[in-house]
């Protein structure tokens, strides 16, 4: 693997030691907003934040029901679906991960509604609706719910200088935005033209259903079912379309790699070391293994030396490869592995891809303390314990335990 000194050993002086680093600032206590202070433990986390929020009562389940003299009582009548809402974190509708759930808990403390947290669609629900008619006429029956969708960002700790020339390590916006979508528990009810109901309610929504001026509702029926108006069917769902061999959709994945021979890296080479420990990131020999911790000797053949290549700097962020000195191969999540939460961190031939590149939030000068966060995942390098041989793996949302908090010191 060549390599060759360029101005990108510019870009990581900063690193370099300089000044003692700035105290501690206060446990989070509360959701994490751009701006607030946060310390050098978080500078492996991840954190979402939401940006905006909309909630709008929906009608999940419909159907028209005609009440006459004698049929009232207690009446179980069958739904059709209208509308299907399905929990989901940006393409993540899985929400597997701790990044998606996390976010999901900020939407209920932000909106105050007691939202779904995990993956679910109301097309899970029952259709059936029992309900106790006291007086006859037009009634919708219906299941309901609040759906409520808007967008987050992502935020990570990194330094960030004062108007007094300080440094100090705040929440920054990072890579990762999306949008939303969960609900409200469902309610069921039956509804007539004529009852009184809350504005922008779940049945004022259903009351709406029941088009009420049109010719159908205004009509006499026999008992039971009335056939679906136009205002009913324009809100009916259309069919998802199946893929054309039938199989689900796939998730997105990284794009092809290209694979080149030459990195521009710079010339100091560093380790990636466990703050106060002797264990750091070490680069496997077989293809097959990945990145984990070990001890460094002189029979690491420098396996635990890694160099910062084709480096660039945005809002005091850097990206870069990391080049392992010893295997010659790049740091990388596999891109089959890319949407498995701790996913090990591997080593391949080095490409242009994103699953390659690397940003890396930085304590306050002075300080090595660095955190490392994957570009096309997202998500934050760590391990799940403190052991000689434990993997580097991945967390959306970093390991919250300071686990995620390395040294980058030269060597």
């Amino acid at each position: 693997m060549a390599t060759t000194a360029t101005a990108a050993a510019g870009a990581v002086t900063a690193l370099s030691l300089a000044a003692p680093p700035a105290a501690a600032a206060p446990a989070r206590t509360t959701e994490a907003r751009p701006g607030d202070a946060c310390t050098a433990a978080d500078l492996g986390t991840r954190h979402p934040y939401i940006r905006t929020t909309e909630v709008s009562p929906t009608i999940t389940h419909f159907k028209g029901w005609y009440v006459t003299e004698g049929t009232t009582g207690q009446q179980t009548v069958s739904t059709d679906t209208t509308t299907v809402i399905t929990v989901s974190v940006g393409l993540d509708d899985t929400i597997e991960t701790s990044f998606a759930t996390e976010a999901l808990s900020n939407v209920k403390a932000t909106v105050g509604l007691d939202v779904k947290l995990e993956y679910t669609s109301t097309s899970k629900e029952s259709n059936s609706v029992t309900w106790n008619l006291t007086q006859p006429g037009y009634y919708g029956f219906y299941k309901g719910t609040k759906k409520v969708t808007g967008t987050y960002g992502s935020l990570n700790c990194n330094r960030a200088q004062q108007d007094d020339g300080s440094w100090a390590l705040e929440w920054t916006e990072g890579s990762g935005s999306g949008s939303f979508t969960t609900f409200t528990t469902l309610e069921e009810g039956a509804v007539r033209c004529q009852d009184s109901v809350p504005a922008d309610s779940i049945m004022a929504r259903a009351q709406a259903l029941l088009d009420c001026g049109s010719a159908s509702a205004r009509a006499d029926h026999p008992a039971g079912e009335v056939a679906p108006t136009a205002r009913q069917k324009q809100e009916s769902p259309a069919p998802r379309p199946a893929p054309a061999d039938g199989t689900s959709a796939p998730r997105s994945t990284a794009s092809a790699s290209t694979t080149r021979t030459a990195l521009d890296c710079s010339t100091e080479a560093y380790k990636i070391a466990v703050p106060g420990k002797p264990l750091s990131w070490g680069a496997p020999l077989l293809a097959d293994d990945g990145v984990r911790l070990r001890p460094s000797s002189i029979f690491s053949a420098h396996l635990d030396n890694w160099r910062l290549c084709d480096v660039t700097e945005r809002n005091g962020v850097i990206e870069a490869s990391l080049w392992n000195w010893g295997n010659g191969g790049c740091a990388t999540v596999a891109e089959q592995n890319a949407s498995t939460e701790r996913a090990v961190l591997m080593t391949v031939p080095c490409a242009e891809d994103d699953l390659q590149r690397f940003y890396i939030y930085r304590d306050v000068p002075g300080s090595s303390k660095i955190g490392v966060q994957n570009k096309y995942t997202g998500s934050m390098m760590g391990y799940d314990r403190y052991a000689d041989g434990e993997f580097i793996r991945q967390y959306s949302s970093g390991r919250q335990d300071g686990s995620g908090t390395f040294d980058l010191t030269g060597v």
